[in-house]
């Protein structure tokens, strides 16, 4: 399957294995921003690790508290803002075309979850 594309409330990303540059998608309900493969295995990671973080960080919280988290690679920044339960995403790409996007809330977990089940190739 050379293309594959997962969307859900707010959020759409994607893989397509044929593309030349940008085999990547990540995307809202009304946009979308290619990325490379380099890019794309570095936005499910870092998610991945962030919705960790905002896990294990609701233990040490109080229930009104909230967090700000970020990680980064040499081709993308993010960063995790809000509850550990419930909280935004706002990624920007570092590399030459630069781009800065964000998930509302409601969008994160379905967006994390797809993310950690994208095979990438």
């Amino acid at each position: 399957m050379p293309r594959t594309l997962k969307r859900g409330p707010g959020w759409q990303i994607g893989w397509d294995e044929d593309a030349p540059e940008f085999a990547g998608l990540v995307g809202g309900d009304d946009w979308a921003l290619e990325l490379t493969a380099a890019e794309l295995e570095d936005f499910c990671r870092l998610a991945g690790q962030l919705a960790e973080t905002m896990s294990r960080m609701a233990a040490e919280l109080m229930e009104e508290e909230r967090i700000s988290c970020e990680l980064e690679s040499d081709r993308l920044w993010l960063e995790a803002e809000g509850f550990p339960q419930a909280y935004r995403l706002r990624m920007i790409v570092l590399t030459g075309r630069r781009a800065e996007v964000t998930w509302d809330a409601a969008a994160v977990a379905g967006l994390i979850q797809a993310a950690q089940t994208l095979t990438i190739f």
